[in-house]
């Protein structure tokens, strides 16, 4: 896998273009694609189209592009990516999480909490895996899937390797649970 490094070389402008450039035909895709009745009707969204395309590309095409385009990309997950997880919590008032309640909270607090213990536990002791991928899987189940995972990763220093493998987890995993669940849910 290729590390993603934002060097002294890359910060003039021009390098940050390809890389967001990329980014930005991803997500105009993934958004297209995530409108199509048909495709968000199978349980995919604009999100797990994203992360789809971005594996895919990011195993075929970008080892060989990835020089002019290292800095957009950095760029985009170090800053955009964050932007746009802070400017979607702005969505939620005081008002709403007053309507919850005090019960409401120390229920989702409670259900948060465990669900990231549940899924540290399982991943080291029955999983066999490190505590860094195991955090990065368990934020993810119990927050808000994998933007969760890249808003944990620097937090836990995780290495790129262990990103990829809890965010294909926690994609693969509920994809498949909203598609099982579906139909019992309406």
């Amino acid at each position: 896998m290729t590390n993603i490094t934002l060097q002294k070389q890359h910060r003039t402008l021009w390098h940050f273009i390809p890389g967001l450039a990329l980014s930005a035909v991803i997500t105009g895709v993934a958004l297209w694609g995530g409108s199509i009745p048909a495709v968000a009707g199978a349980g995919f969204s604009a999100l797990t189209l994203a992360i789809l395309l971005g594996m895919v590309l990011g195993n075929t095409i970008y080892p060989h592009i990835w020089k002019s385009c290292d800095g957009g990309v950095l760029f985009a997950k170090q800053y955009l990516l964050r932007l746009g997880i802070i400017l979607y919590g702005f969505r939620l008032t005081f008002s709403q999480i007053a309507d919850v309640g005090i019960s409401g909270i120390i229920i989702d607090v409670l259900t948060l909490s465990s669900t990231f213990l549940l899924a540290c536990f399982l991943g080291q002791k029955v999983f066999g895996l490190d505590k860094h991928t195991s955090w990065l899987i368990g934020a993810g189940s119990s927050i808000c899937g994998a933007a969760a995972v890249l808003a944990t990763e620097p937090v836990v220093k995780a290495e790129a390797s262990k990103v990829t493998v809890a965010v294909a987890t926690v994609v693969i995993f509920g994809t498949v649970a909203i598609s099982s669940t579906r139909r019992y849910i309406r």
